[in-house]
């Protein structure tokens, strides 16, 4: 069994849908919440690798939603400065495996956890009920 430390929102149905995925493909989680976290700056960087600053956000928050927040305004030390202060900005889920971190669900680390295919669409709230904040 492959171990993935596994930071969410507590009660997000889709980080459910992600958790599933990923014990049925053979993880054991140890599941933490990215809210409660007493994150580092440097810690928290370390989730975001190359990705372009504006894909760090989770883009299903209201603020970001209603425009109140544009993840493309930022530079890296701003948007670690308002993540570390308001972390329902962060894009999740935060996963690492064996100190190898990464953010989100989507086909690119879905590839790099070894998926056998891309699952569409994990990375939303498909229930338009369900708030992401």
């Amino acid at each position: 069994m492959k171990k993935l430390l596994f930071y969410e929102k507590s009660g997000c149905k889709g980080n459910a849908r992600q958790k599933a995925i990923l014990e049925a493909n053979g993880y054991t989680l140890e599941v933490k919440s990215l809210l409660d976290e007493p994150w580092e700056r440097g810690q928290l960087r370390s989730y975001f690798g190359t990705r372009p600053v504006s894909e760090w956000f989770n883009r299903k928050t209201p603020a970001v939603k209603q425009g109140r927040i544009d993840p493309t305004s930022f530079n890296a030390d701003d948007a670690l400065d308002t993540m570390l202060r308001e972390p329902i900005l962060i894009r999740r889920p935060l996963l690492d495996i064996d100190g190898q971190r990464m953010c989100g669900f989507d086909d690119e680390v879905q590839a790099m956890l070894g998926l056998a295919e891309s699952i569409q669409g994990l990375e939303a709230c498909q229930n338009t009920v369900e708030r992401c904040d």
